[in-house]
């Protein structure tokens, strides 16, 4: 049962960690060098080393990660546990309003839509196929974030676990992804990814101690 649950849980989070909307940024040479304009509401320094890397990802945790994206996935795994489409629909509507997303607004749509697409199939997923409904009726817009929180519920999956594999996943993703343009070393890589996530499980045990009071 835990191998299994290991893998549902590696399916969850490896499209977002290959396709998360930063990753494109991140991760191409024209992204590399121009990383500031691109992405202004960071307030990002252009990304040429592993220091610099190292800022701009400690940005993206402290200005997306930790206080939009994990709550987002939170609300909607809970939204889906209690089958609150109504909820669900406010909360995709409120991250329109979130400035520092927009940028990055179309890419979140696109891997959330598709995403979304592969679960259509499952047959017992009412709740699923009414957000994909509202989706293609232009009443949503299928934030990879909520998609996120809903496969984490569709699998059974444990939120804690989900959350961190959500921050672990796309970090590592993110780190590996400019790896080759700033000729990082496999152990630069990890002693990055091991000083970026050392926080996370504390930040994570806070938000769900927030959520429960």
């Amino acid at each position: 049962m835990i191998e299994r649950t290991q893998l549902a849980l590696n399916d969850a989070a490896e499209w977002l960690g290959d396709w998360h909307p930063l990753a494109e940024q991140l991760g191409s040479a024209d992204g590399l060098l121009t990383l500031s304009s691109v992405s202004t509401e960071l307030r990002l320094p252009p990304v040429h080393d592993a220091t610099s890397l190292e800022s701009a990802l400690r940005e993206y945790l402290a200005q997306i990660l930790l206080p939009i994206e994990l709550p987002a996935i939170q609300a909607a795994h809970g939204h889906a546990s209690r089958n609150e489409l109504r909820e669900l629909l406010s909360l995709d509507q409120s991250l329109q309003e979130q400035p520092v997303l927009q940028r990055f607004a179309a890419a979140s749509r696109r891997v959330g839509q598709a995403q979304l697409q592969k679960l259509r199939p499952l047959r017992d997923q009412r709740f699923v196929k009414r957000y994909l409904q509202a989706v293609d009726e232009g009443l949503a817009h299928g934030w990879h974030t909520l998609v996120y929180g809903l496969t984490l519920e569709i699998y059974s999956l444990a939120l804690r676990q989900g959350l961190l594999g959500y921050a672990h996943q796309t970090t590592r993703g993110f780190i590996y992804s400019a790896a080759r343009m700033l000729h990082l070393s496999e152990r630069q890589c990890r002693d990055l990814f091991e000083s970026l996530c050392a926080g996370l499980p504390e930040a994570v045990e806070g938000l769900l101690r927030e959520k429960a009071a």
